[in-house]
């Protein structure tokens, strides 16, 4: 992933010097974060678990910054842990979760002690350490099927996973410490985030990665209903832009959702030409299964409050986005895996 040289010397100006922890660092969105923030001078420590991400992505950070970066393997639900990481941090990153629909339908329980208890405890260890902020990866899934598009912040929520609704909870908890507690957040409601490093091996791996997976072995994408449902696809680069404003934005931010989107939509038949078109031409069309339940019809990000608060605007849209990942996906294979579509 490539930052604008514009984008990258705002986030160093703004992060530089400062120390961040990112919880869940070593995952998708949080491998990028970290490499973004060391790039630009902040010290980081990660936290997490492995148990959805390997070190790869921020091994060389790890041990070509030895004096900045120091890695804690712990899980948010450990106390021990997640106050040793975050002692002596300016600001918290909060990207740890459960991240799957189907997942959080087979294991419920799982969905909400990770992503609701668990951001209770790292905002309960932002406070005792005084941190400044902490900025929590919410999730569009908040408004289930809307009325109407595009998704504003304004709108009611509609949990349709216990996924959803252990997000929406995790909110809460961050409104809640911000009225008891004075304690500084925001919750970014992130939109179908792609790019390089997504994970493809899993059975809930995210759409665009795997199509790729499908594609370069060979195999048709798999599309679960009709495919015209459709989606605002975020790459990575914004969602790294929008959480590096948030994290250190002179705001007042207490707790406030934020769409973090790129505020267009294409059906997810159309992402599927478009990287045919673009990883095996020859491919056959696609195949269809059935719609899965908790997936959302349609979803488009209204980012009107996150360009007056935070001053974000989207960087790449969808085609730049796909060449970067396609790019990458070429060069490095993965196996073949499910998608969230």
């Amino acid at each position: 992933m490539q930052l604008p040289a514009e984008t990258f010397e705002a986030i160093r100006q703004a992060a530089g010097g400062s120390t961040v922890c990112v919880t869940g660092g070593a995952g998708f969105i949080g491998g990028h974060v970290v490499n973004t923030l060391v790039a630009a001078g902040a010290s980081v420590r990660v936290i997490d678990d492995l148990s959805n991400s390997s070190l790869d992505a921020i091994a060389d950070d790890v041990e070509l910054h030895a004096d900045r970066v120091r890695f804690v393997y712990g899980s948010i639900l450990d106390e021990r842990a997640i106050d040793d990481a975050i002692a002596g941090a300016d600001v918290v990153i909060h990207l740890a979760a459960m991240g799957s629909v189907p997942r959080s339908l087979e294991e419920p329980e799982r969905a909400v002690a990770v992503n609701a208890t668990g951001t209770m405890r790292v905002l309960e260890a932002a406070r005792r350490h005084g941190a400044r902020r902490v900025v929590f990866a919410g999730s569009s899934s908040a408004y289930g099927n809307p009325d109407r598009l595009p998704c504003e912040e304004s709108f009611p929520v509609q949990p349709l996973s216990p996924y959803a609704a252990s997000k929406l909870a995790a909110e809460e908890f961050c409104r809640a410490w911000s009225a008891s507690f004075g304690l500084s957040t925001v919750c970014l409601r992130y939109f179908n985030v792609f790019g390089p490093r997504q994970r493809a091996d899993s059975a809930y791996a995210a759409v665009v990665a795997a199509f790729a997976a499908r594609l370069l072995a060979g195999k048709p994408p798999m599309i679960f209903g009709d495919g015209e449902q459709s989606r605002d696809f975020t790459y990575v680069a914004n969602a790294v832009h929008a959480t590096c404003l948030a994290a250190f934005s002179p705001a007042q931010l207490t707790g406030q959702p934020i769409n973090i989107g790129a505020g267009a939509s294409f059906t997810v038949n159309e992402l599927a030409e478009r990287m045919a078109a673009r990883l095996a031409p020859d491919a056959p069309p696609a195949e269809h299964r059935d719609a899965r339940t908790g997936d959302v019809r349609d979803s488009l990000a209204s980012i009107e409050r996150a360009a007056s608060l935070l001053g974000y605007k989207p960087i790449f849209g969808l085609d730049e986005g796909l060449e970067q990942t396609c790019a990458w996906f070429t060069r490095s294979p993965t196996p073949a895996g499910e998608q969230r579509g």
